[in-house]
C-alpha cells in the first residue's frame, strides 16, 4: 500500500535496507518535497508516482526520523567556546593558566569568566583563594559543568555585594571556609541571578562579540548533526541567547530546527505577538522556570533525606512556594507552557499542586528531568496532562552516583521512562548537553540496558526496548514542544528530518548501541551532515 499526495517535479525519493517511519510502519521508500514527507509505500509505485523524481538509495542499514533533544543547553555549550574553556584542566594550577591568560587580554573591571569546571577532574581544590592568584583586579567567575554551582574570586565576592554567607538570595547558598567566611562557592540562586538577566537586571556575563558567538554554535551544530541530531529544544533562553539563534537564522546558518525555552525572570506574559512566532526552523516554546537543585549534583528537593551536597538532608528549593506560584499562574493564565526544572519528588509535587489548583487552559506543561517519581506523583502528571523530559543517558553516565545517593529504592524509579510511557504520558528524550554527551545513541543504550558505568544494573524494571527509546527521542521529544504534527514520524504532511544509521540498533547488541556510527543526517530533505569516507574505502 502506498499513501500520499500528488506533487510536481523537485520531488526526490528516499530507500534503504530499513526505514522505521515511528508511526508503526516500514516503509519501503518515501517521498520528499518542499522539505516535507508527501508519499509512503513500496518503491517502485512512488517511482511510478513520480518519475520525475531523483531516488536516494541510501547506504546503511537503517533510516529513521532525526533525534531531537528536548532539553540542553546548545547555546551555552557555544557561549563556552568563547569564554575559557577550563573542562580540560586537570590540574589547579591548569585553571589559573588558562584564566590568567584570558584575564591579561581584558580592560580591569570587567569579568573573566570559565565555564565546564568539573572539581572530580582536577587535582586540587578551586575556592576564592586560588582564583585570586587569577588577577585581583577583575573580578573571576568558574561555572561547574552542572551549571547549579560556580566558584568566584574574591573580587567576585566584592561585585556580587556577597562579605558573609548570610548574604546568599532565597533559593542560593554561600558555602563557607575554615574560618567562616564564604569561599567563593556560589549554589543555585547566589550565582544564577546574577548570571541570568531579568526583571530590569542586567546580566554580569559578557557574550563575546556576535561574529565569535555564530562561528562557535556553527561548530556545535555541525557536531550534533553527526550524532544525528535534527531539532533540540534549549532549555534556558535569555536575550544574549536569543540575539544569536535570530542572528543564525538571518543568515542562513541555522541548520537544524530549535526551540527556545524563555528564561521566566524576563519573558513577558502579558507580550501578546505570535508565541511561537518564526516557523519551523526557530521557535518560542515555552518558559522556563527552575525549583530545585540537581539530581547528580545531590542539590534537589526530595521528600526523605539523603547525603545532599547542600549540608541539608534534603536538598534546595530554589524558588520558594510563593513567587513559584505567582509567576507560573501568570503564564498558565496567558496560556504558556511552563517547563518547570524539578528532579526530586518533592519538587515535583510542589508542581503538580500548584497545575492542580488553576483551571485549565488547554496548554499541556512541562517537567523537566522529573527524576525522582512515585507511583502517585505518575497518576497525578497523568491528570494534569503534564509531559515529563527526563534524562536520557544519565543511568548510564552516573548510576553508580544515583545509587549512592539516593539508594537502590528510590534510584528504581529514577529516569522511570517505561512507568511513564506505561502511565499513559508522552515522554521526550533530553541530554541536558553539555553537562553530559548529547548522543542520543547513548542515551538510548541507557535506556535499554540501565546498566551504570561498572556495570550495575539500576532500575532494571525501567529498561525498554531500542524501538520504544527510539520513538522519545523523536515523537516523544516532539509533544514535548508542541510539535508532533510537524515532525518526529516519517509520515505524510511531516517535515522531511531524518538520520541514516550504519546498523539497525533494533538488532546490534545493546550495549553496543551508543556506538553505531551516523552516516548522513538531513533536515527539510536536505544533508546537513555527512560521515567522511572511512580510510581504505
Amino acid at each position: 500500500m502506498t499513501t500520499g499526495v500528488e506533487h510536481p517535479s523537485g520531488t526526490r525519493v528516499f530507500t534503504a535496507r530499513r526505514i522505521l517511519a515511528m508511526d508503526g510502519t516500514e516503509p519501503e521508500a518515501f517521498a520528499v518535497a518542499d522539505g516535507r514527507v508527501v508519499a509512503t509505500g513500496a518503491l517502485a509505485a512512488l517511482a511510478d508516482r513520480y518519475p520525475r523524481a531523483t531516488t536516494f538509495g541510501l547506504p546503511g542499514a537503517l533510516i529513521c526520523p532525526g533525534f531531537n533533544d528536548a532539553h540542553c543547553h546548545t547555546s551555552q555549550a557555544a557561549l563556552q567556546r568563547v569564554r575559557v574553556d577550563v573542562g580540560g584542566a586537570a590540574s589547579v594550577d591548569d585553571v589559573v593558566r588558562l584564566l590568567a591568560r584570558r584575564a591579561r587580554h581584558t580592560p580591569t573591571g570587567r569579568w573573566v569568566v570559565g565555564q565546564d569546571f568539573d572539581e572530580h577532574t582536577v587535582d586540587g581544590r578551586v575556592d576564592r583563594h586560588t582564583l585570586d592568584r587569577v588577577s585581583t583586579d577583575h573580578p573571576v567567575l568558574v561555572i561547574e559543568h552542572t551549571f547549579h554551582r560556580a566558584v568566584v574570586n574574591s573580587a567576585g565576592l566584592r561585585a556580587l555585594g556577597y562579605q558573609r554567607t548570610e548574604d546568599a538570595p532565597p533559593g542560593g547558598q554561600l558555602l563557607a571556609g575554615s574560618d567562616g567566611a564564604p569561599d567563593g562557592w556560589l549554589l543555585e540562586r547566589a550565582w544564577l541571578d546574577p548570571w541570568l538577566p531579568g526583571n530590569g537586571r542586567p546580566s554580569i556575563a559578557d557574550p563575546g562579540a556576535i561574529a565569535d558567538q555564530l562561528l562557535a554554535l556553527d561548530e556545535v551544530h555541525e557536531e550534533l548533526h553527526a550524532l544525528g541530531l535534527t531539532s533540540y529544544c534549549d532549555a534556558i533562553v535569555t536575550p544574549v541567547e536569543e540575539e544569536l539563534y535570530r542572528a543564525a537564522l538571518a543568515s542562513g546558518r541555522l541548520t537544524p530546527r530549535v526551540g527556545m525555552l524563555q528564561w521566566h525572570s524576563y519573558a513577558d506574559p502579558n507580550d501578546r505577538s505570535p508565541w511561537a512566532d518564526d516557523g519551523d526552523r526557530l521557535r518560542r516554546v515555552g518558559v522556563k522556570m527552575m525549583l530545585d537543585g540537581a539530581l547528580s549534583g545531590g542539590t534537589c528537593l526530595c521528600h526523605d533525606p539523603y547525603p545532599s551536597a547542600t549540608g541539608r538532608d534534603n536538598g534546595l528549593q530554589i524558588l520558594d512556594d510563593q513567587e513559584f506560584a505567582g509567576r507560573f499562574g501568570e503564564f498558565h493564565e496567558a496560556g504558556r507552557r511552563v517547563a518547570v526544572h524539578a528532579n526530586g519528588d518533592a519538587a515535583i509535587a510542589k508542581v503538580l499542586d500548584r497545575i492542580e489548583q488553576l483551571p485549565s487552559r488547554g496548554v499541556r506543561h512541562r517537567i523537566e528531568h522529573c527524576s525522582v517519581v512515585t507511583p502517585e506523583l505518575l497518576r497525578r502528571m497523568r491528570r494534569s496532562g503534564v509531559i515529563p523530559v527526563p534524562f536520557g543517558p544519565f543511568v548510564g553516565l552516573f548510576g553508580d552516583r544515583l545509587l549512592e545517593l539516593y539508594g537502590p529504592d528510590r534510584a528504581e524509579l529514577i529516569c522511570a521512562h517505561r512507568a511513564m510511557l506505561e502511565a499513559g504520558l508522552p515522554v521526550g528524550g533530553s541530554s541536558d548537553y553539555p553537562i553530559v554527551s548529547n548522543n542520543p545513541l547513548l542515551a538510548v543504550q541507557s535506556m535499554v540496558t540501565r546498566r551504570s558505568a561498572s556495570g550495575t544494573l539500576v532500575g532494571g524494571s525501567q529498561r525498554i526496548d531500542p524501538l520504544t527509546a527510539l520513538s522519545v527521542y523523536t515523537k516523544g521529544s516532539a509533544a514535548a514542544t508542541g510539535e508532533e504534527h510537524r515532525k518526529g514520524q516519517l509520515a505524510v504532511g511531516q517535515l522531511a528530518d531524518f538520520v541514516a544509521l550504519e546498523e539497525d540498533v533494533m538488532t546490534v547488541e545493546p550495549d553496543r548501541i551508543g556506538e553505531v556510527r551516523v552516516l548522513s543526517t538531513w533536515v527539510g530533505g536536505e544533508c546537513v551532515w555527512q560521515a567522511p569516507a572511512e580510510s581504505g574505502e
